[in-house]
């Protein structure tokens, strides 16, 4: 008995922001997963190396955790006014399952970049020396992202000087601009699904405030006093505690349930990516991963988030965008915690550092409207070449 040699698939390897994951150009996929279906969500899973029983892929190239769990798909945007479009899928690690539900905020600085590595800007954009305006379609949530990237010699400068908590190195600097970043459909036709800047949610039989927003992806915040936390925690402090995971994923069901993102308690184990669960507390001070302290006028709040289930080591691209949101809306938990009153800027607090984004709202005809949020991350390439699978995937 014979066996078919692997297939081969060009890729590119990228880090963005925080996160990791691997880049395929539409038209170099095998064309079964060029359109969405089984057959694409077997080549992710095999390449990011899942389902894994003993949750470590080594047999891919996933890294373990939600940060690194990641494929992106991008093609020349067919859309007026983009140059690319994103598509993102998030790929569990233990399940056979990819989640498409919502948008990486990370890997949308990666996309920037790798949209102009690629080619799919107009060679006419891209300046010999400053900055390329990069317009991003993110496909799975149907919204617009600038991305202002550094370009150097008319190639996309990586290296430089800028900092990003979470990340070992320094980097080039890359502004994101996330448009009307206030998700629709599903859950919901306005930035608070319910229509409430606070929500009460019946848990463990007590009442809980929690805010409820649909900015950048679904978001579900509550006090970290109200169940037991402080707002310093790191990852071994909630990890390493499976009852304390399994108690924050039974309170991410409820919400996810408030907002009409699933029907019953059940779907809420497969759609694992989103509503993301945060908790939020006012500054202290606090020492970070990295051993480095954080002191509290460093900051406006503290803001610790789970990703698949998972504290974060730092914090979601896509978090940090309904953070700057609803911390521009007065009285959120967001904004309480940060002092609350009116602002456009926030800096906070998260177990790798801090970050500090921005966002505009307004208050029209008695709804709140986010025009657009900012923040800056990095983005550079890692490795490309091809990734190889076993070609039985698809038989």
């Amino acid at each position: 008995m014979s066996n078919a040699p692997q297939m081969r698939i060009p890729a590119t390897y990228m880090r963005g922001g925080t996160s990791k994951g691997l880049f395929f150009r539409l038209d170099d996929l095998p064309e079964p997963c060029r359109v969405p279906g089984v057959a694409r969500d077997r080549l992710f899973l095999r390449v990011i190396g899942s389902p894994d029983p003993y949750g470590q892929q080594i047999d891919g190239m996933g890294g373990a955790t939600s940060s690194t769990s990641k494929c992106v798909i991008l093609s020349k945007s067919t859309r007026p006014g983009h140059d690319v479009d994103y598509l993102y899928g998030q790929v569990a690690i233990d399940s056979a399952f990819v989640d498409w539900s919502g948008n990486c905020g990370n890997l949308s600085t990666a996309a920037g970049a790798f949209a102009i590595h690629a080619g799919f800007v107009d060679p006419a954009l891209v300046p010999e020396n400053g900055v390329c305006t990069v317009r991003i379609w993110q496909a799975n949530i149907g919204k617009s992202i600038i991305a202002h990237v550094p370009v150097t010699g008319g190639q996309v400068q990586e290296t430089g000087g800028f900092i990003l908590d979470g990340v070992a190195f320094p980097a080039a600097e890359i502004v994101l601009e996330f448009l009307d970043p206030a998700e629709e459909g599903e859950a919901g036709d306005s930035l608070f699904p319910t229509g409430n800047p606070v929500d009460e949610l019946d848990f463990e039989g007590r009442r809980l405030n929690a805010t409820l927003i649909n900015a950048g992806i679904p978001t579900i915040f509550v006090n970290a006093a109200d169940i037991g936390y402080c707002g310093t925690e790191l990852q071994d402090d909630i990890n390493k505690d499976p009852e304390a995971l399994a108690r924050i994923e039974a309170l991410r069901t409820v919400g996810a349930l408030r907002m009409g993102l699933i029907r019953d308690a059940g779907e809420a184990a497969r759609r694992q990516h989103t509503p993301k669960i945060a908790f939020v507390a006012p500054p202290t001070d606090y020492v970070s991963s990295s051993g480095k302290t954080v002191q509290a006028g460093e900051i406006d709040l503290l803001v610790r988030a789970l990703s698949m289930g998972k504290l974060h080591h730092a914090m979601m691209g896509t978090a940090s965008v309904a953070i700057a949101a609803a911390a521009t809306i007065p009285g959120t938990l967001v904004n309480l915690a940060a002092g609350g009153g009116t602002r456009n800027v926030v800096c906070f607090g998260h177990p790798s550092g801090t970050l500090r984004v921005g966002a505009e709202a307004a208050l029209i005809d008695g709804r709140w409207q986010v025009t657009k949020a900012v923040m800056s991350r990095s983005a550079r390439i890692l490795m490309d070449g091809w990734v190889r699978i076993p070609a039985c995937i698809f038989e």
